[in-house]
């Protein structure tokens, strides 16, 4: 991927019809994350120190970075591995609750590891598991257990899915 020459053949930004217009849009947050299996097909589950829920290898989009490279990054910061990330399978809008903002979540093929070591990043996670869906559910919220479920789905049929807040339209 070579953004810049990607920018330069979009030629000079438009400009701003009312002066000002841009720096009032909204703006979302983003993050990415990849669904990754074991050999019986359970999902890797990370513990993570900064909160009490489950959650899957990956993390905020950082300014200037697609989901993609943000799921890459973070899947190397938090399990120590540099993992081949595989194609798109859930894009889930989240509305926005207590102080955080309204922001897209997309996850993406992680692949299978069997009996590979993981290093886990200790400011991170501080623990993983490989559980089934249904296992998990009691230590994720509702909609992380509707949107890892689309995930699956779509590993199965091969097609995409978007979703409001984990239900598929």
């Amino acid at each position: 991927m070579n953004r810049h020459n990607d920018l330069a053949a979009e030629g000079e930004p438009e400009q701003e019809f009312n002066p000002g217009i841009a720096a009032r849009f909204p703006r979302k947050t983003a993050a990415g994350g990849a669904l990754v299996r074991d050999g019986a097909g359970r999902i890797l589950f990370l513990e993570p120190t900064y909160k009490p829920t489950l959650d899957i290898p990956g993390g905020v989009v950082e300014s200037d970075e697609s989901p993609y490279e943000a799921c890459c990054r973070e899947v190397q910061e938090e399990i120590g591995l540099e993992l081949e990330i595989g194609r798109l399978l859930v894009v889930d809008w989240v509305p926005a609750q207590g102080p955080w903002s309204d922001s897209l979540a997309f996850i993406f093929d992680g692949g299978v590891l069997d009996d590979i070591p993981l290093t886990l990043d200790p400011t991170e996670a501080r623990a993983h598991h490989y559980l089934t869906l249904t296992e998990a559910t009691p230590r994720l919220r509702p909609s992380m257990t509707r949107r890892l479920a689309l995930a699956q789905q779509a590993l199965t049929t091969g097609t995409p899915i978007y979703a409001d807040f984990g239900r598929a339209i």
